[in-house]
């Protein structure tokens, strides 16, 4: 009853907290892959070309990280980021051992884990999108 009470009254803004920062932590991975932000791709400021695979996803991290976090279009933007770390799961993790904890792919699961939230919870009552559109797409 008390735990029902406490999450009715601070539920939406938990989970804006969490759509937030989900939104700049994976707006970090692209910044580093593609501005070269936080020691880049090698460790000394360097960058992905726009034209590989690690530039796409650079640019899905940047892009769809700053959706995220302002809440614009969240449902779509958290698809496509679900299914791009889904895919950047297996090429560069899932083979090289089944458990997430050897193979270090347990970030990219946690972040699969929350776009699948995100899919199903959208953007909540503090977004971007519904400061402009007066409701939530998708």
């Amino acid at each position: 009853m008390i735990c029902e009470k406490f999450l009715n009254k601070t539920g939406p803004y938990l989970y804006f907290v969490f759509r937030v920062l989900v939104g700049i932590m994976f707006f970090q991975h692209g910044a580093q892959k593609i501005l070269g932000m936080f020691g880049g791709m090698d460790g000394a400021g360097g960058a992905a070309s726009l034209i590989s695979l690690m530039g796409l996803a650079g640019l899905i991290e940047l892009i769809g990280g700053l959706a995220i976090a302002t809440g614009f279009f969240t449902r779509l933007v958290a698809s496509i980021t679900a299914l791009e770390i889904i895919i950047a799961y297996f090429m560069a993790h899932g083979l090289n051992a089944f458990w997430p904890i050897l193979n270090k792919g347990e970030l990219a699961l946690l972040y699969f884990a929350a776009f699948l939230a995100l899919i199903v919870y959208g953007a909540g009552k503090w977004s971007l999108e519904q400061l402009l559109l007066k409701k939530e797409t998708f």
